[in-house]
């Protein structure tokens, strides 16, 4: 009897570890997510951002085009 508690006592503890360390891992994929999430925004935001200067420019270009041409 005593034998079979003492396993299942080493089993529980193996159990918990192993839950503890998969907590970890989890904790781990979190902040690789918001550190993924914050660069992605970041790309995005330069994206828009070229691509609004570049519209800008297509337009000043236009204008001056047509200054040019008068």
């Amino acid at each position: 009897m005593y034998q079979e508690l003492r396993s299942l006592s080493t089993g529980v503890t193996r159990v918990e570890t192993k839950l503890d360390t998969i907590g970890q891992g989890v904790t781990e994929v979190a902040k690789d997510v918001a550190d993924h999430e914050s660069r992605i925004r970041a790309l995005e935001e330069t994206r828009w951002r070229v691509a609004g200067a570049a519209a800008v420019l297509g337009a000043a270009a236009g204008v001056a085009g047509q200054y040019l041409m008068r």
